[in-house]
């Protein structure tokens, strides 16, 4: 190994952090001033960021673009606490695993309880495979709608179907390539690493551009309200926004049907928006990503400042642009075409054709309220349905109207007037790219990593690629399943899947924490402990409540809470009967340490 320089002012950052003297330069930086210190750690990251490059992604844009339409900038808090919760986790589970060196799934079994262990994985695989489908149709529309309509889209070079076909083998390769770098080991890690930085940075500077030329158009944008929207307002949680409560009002007999829906929808999105800040699948990238690059206890400052500038801030930046821009465009205003609006030259204008299914959806339901069961005979004839749907009394079509299930193209489209088509369609149809993109890469990189902690295998080679390919097949599938007006609003779902299963990896690692047989000395001691424990439990505890509430307002209630009552007593059960952990520690680490 290379020899330590005596001269600390000799040391630099350019030798590998593990080495001699890469530790030795972390230790130099602890003498300095934070500011300072934290200056130098910013060119060292790298697991920050590839949860950067996984936290923006369809669940994210779907969550931001949702919040804008539906509350405004009044929840523009929301998804900042989110992440700040997360990071909380994330953080001590980066404590954890780098005071401890052991690997977190055996960890868990060994020291807290083998059903949290094998709930962790099985959940995050289960995570993996159903969050890689959205982020290929998503990759496929941002093609096939913003960047190459001409050759992918409808009247192109290419039927729709051979058009998707093209599109999901450019993103399954482009992801293949980007993950046989990782798996290449040392140097390829670090152009893995700055691949990742480089998407997550196109993604940010993308929505970054929009809200720029949004803000220096004639429409320009209302920055007070924009940062009074970072003050939290539980309110919300049971009430329209105070911009579409007059259009509720207006309805009259029929304004608690409209704020029923309104309420219930925004609960859905903010459970969407919190469960995409941090999920189950990013728990278990961070520890491996950090012990697949050798990282240890010195590094443990530098992991939780790397998920500062890694993860917080692209998050924060991206998703508060697409709330901005969504709110700025969508919120309490109809969309354009269902109120018989006309052109320049006197022309009807016709709606977006993926917003007809939603706004009849959204009618159908009105009238349904109003109608009772008299309304499935009118339902099964198609001209008198019609008629029913336009003899709705103006408010309610409008409310309709303004309720509509948007996606992000339909939000490009509505920036054209103001940002220009560059930045409207090749800009924000980049960043929509990069998102899908690097989050495809990270949900293949950690389904390889939990298919050999599965089955015990090394985290390299052949077995770690056919776990990553895996998820790349399941995605691939994506863009022929996930069919509707609106695929970005699938996200919500899975979004709210994804959050029943995030307590189970909070929890784990809180109970790892507090395990002095895995810890240690380096279990947090007095006040240290105490502000741990208080931060952890207060980020497990909301992401239970999210949990619980996620299968309360699923039409799946009584087979999501039965999955959850029985995953807990069967957890009891095995925790009462399970023997007292082996003390010895870092028995399983060797094979890893080879595959770094």
């Amino acid at each position: 190994m290379a020899e330590t320089p005596a001269d600390p002012s000799e040391l630099t950052p350019s030798a590998p952090l593990t080495s001699d003297e890469g530790i030795a330069y972390l230790q130099s930086l602890k003498e300095k001033p934070a500011l300072s210190r934290y200056a130098s750690y910013i060119s060292l990251t790298g697991p920050g960021w590839l949860q950067g490059a996984i936290t923006l992604g369809g669940g994210s844009l779907s969550g931001s673009l949702y919040l804008g339409v539906l509350a405004g900038f009044g929840l523009m808090w929301l998804q900042p606490l989110a992440m700040i919760m997360g990071i909380i986790m994330l953080s001590s589970i980066a404590y954890v695993t780098l005071s401890t060196g052991e690997r977190p799934f055996v960890a868990i079994k060994r020291y807290v309880n083998p059903v949290m262990a094998w709930g962790w994985a099985i959940a995050t695989m289960m995570a993996n495979f159903v969050w890689s489908m959205p982020q290929f149709a998503l990759g496929t529309a941002a093609i096939q709608q913003n960047l190459m309509p001409e050759t992918f889209g409808p009247g192109g070079s290419f039927d729709e179907f051979t058009s998707k076909v093209i599109i999901v083998a450019f993103l399954f390769v482009s992801a293949g390539i980007v993950i046989w770098f990782y798996d290449s080991g040392g140097r390829g890690i670090k152009w893995f690493e700055r691949i990742l930085k480089a998407m997550v940075a196109l993604v940010v500077l993308s929505f970054f551009g929009v809200v720029f030329q949004l803000t220096m158009s004639e429409q320009g944008l209302d920055w007070a309200a924009v940062f009074a929207g970072f003050i939290p307002d539980l309110s919300l949680m049971s009430k329209p926004s105070e911009q579409l409560r007059p259009m509720v009002e207006a309805t009259g007999n029929f304004a608690t049907f409209w704020s029923n829906k309104i309420v219930t929808d925004q609960q859905q999105v903010m459970i969407t928006a919190a469960a995409t800040a941090v999920g189950i699948n990013m728990t278990f990238l961070l520890p491996y990503s950090m012990l697949k690059k050798g990282w240890g206890r010195v590094h443990r400052e530098l992991a939780i400042f790397d998920l500062a500038v890694g993860l917080f801030f692209p998050f924060l930046l991206a998703t508060s642009c697409v709330v901005i821009a969504a709110a700025s465009q969508f919120h309490a205003q109809p969309a354009v075409g269902f109120l018989g609006e006309v052109n320049a030259e006197g022309e009807k204008i016709a709606p977006a054709g993926n917003l007809v299914g939603s706004y009849n959806k959204l009618v159908d339901g009105r009238l349904k309220a109003e109608m009772g069961d008299k309304f499935f005979a009118v339902e099964s004839n198609p001209e008198e349905l019609n008629a029913a749907r336009a003899a709705l009394p103006e408010a309610d079509r409008r409310l309709a109207a303004t309720l509509v299930t948007r996606d992000a193209f339909n939000l490009a489209d509505s920036l054209k007037a103001f940002t220009g088509p560059v930045v409207s369609q090749y800009v924000f149809g980049a960043g929509v790219l990069g998102m899908a993109i690097s989050t495809i890469i990270i949900l293949m990189l950690i389904n390889g990593f939990v298919i050999c902690e599965m089955f015990g295998l090394p985290h390299t080679g052949f077995y770690h690629r056919v776990g990553c390919f895996l998820a790349a097949i399941s995605g691939a599938m994506g863009p022929f399943i996930w069919q509707g007006d609106a695929k970005l609003w699938l996200a919500v779902p899975t979004s709210m899947f994804a959050f029943v299963l995030l307590p189970i990896a909070y929890f784990s690692f809180f109970f790892m924490m507090n395990a002095k047989k895995l810890m240690g000395d380096a279990m947090p001691q007095g006040g240290q402990r105490i502000a741990w424990n208080v931060l952890m439990l207060t980020a497990s505890s909301l992401a239970a409540f999210g949990s619980v509430y996620s299968v309360y307002v699923s039409p799946f209630r009584l087979v999501g809470t039965t999955a959850l009552v029985v995953f807990i007593v069967l957890a009891v059960i095995v925790g009462l009967l399970k023997k007292p952990a082996d003390p010895t520690v870092h028995e399983m680490n060797d094979s890893l340490k080879g595959d770094a």
